[in-house]
């Protein structure tokens, strides 16, 4: 993975870890989706232009714990 995508994605993961996912979506330019088919119950987040991380969210009291699952790169 190049570096540029792995240090944008530590920073979603700073910001996730200091206001929380569901503020984090609200911001302009984040995408992130619920997923369908084998990966309901999951969500993608865009890093860049096709490449994306998959996730789950886990509520534990007041706390939301964010997992990556898998990151690739699609092919089109």
């Amino acid at each position: 993975m190049p570096t540029q995508v792995l240090d944008k994605f530590r920073g979603v993961v700073q910001l996730v870890e200091a206001i929380g996912v569901e503020e984090v979506r609200k911001i302009p330019g984040f995408h992130d989706e619920p997923l369908k088919g084998k990966r309901k119950g999951q969500r993608s987040h865009t890093t860049q232009p096709r490449v994306s991380a998959f996730y789950y969210v886990v509520s534990k009291g007041a706390a939301e714990f964010v997992s990556v699952e898998e990151v690739n790169k699609h092919e089109y």
